[in-house]
């Protein structure tokens, strides 16, 4: 009988340039329940959007994206 493993999930926050990584604060919570959360510290979270999901060194990565234009 082959068991499956859940993979953790990590947030990346693009801000000012930088990857932040996010821990998950609730495995059990949904992706925009979890964005939600880190928009408390992170008020530019109050207008991103999320990408597809990819998996990478055994997790669960969401980068989370501003949608605010750029000027020009």
């Amino acid at each position: 009988m082959l068991l499956a493993t859940q993979l953790e999930r990590v947030f990346i926050l693009k801000d000012n340039g930088q990857d932040v990584k996010l821990t998950d604060p609730e495995p059990k919570w949904s992706v925009e329940a979890v964005m939600n959360f880190y928009a408390n510290t992170y008020p530019i979270l109050t207008t991103a959007k999320v990408s597809a999901p990819q998996i990478k060194d055994d997790t669960v990565q969401y980068k989370f994206e501003s949608v605010m234009g750029t000027k020009g």
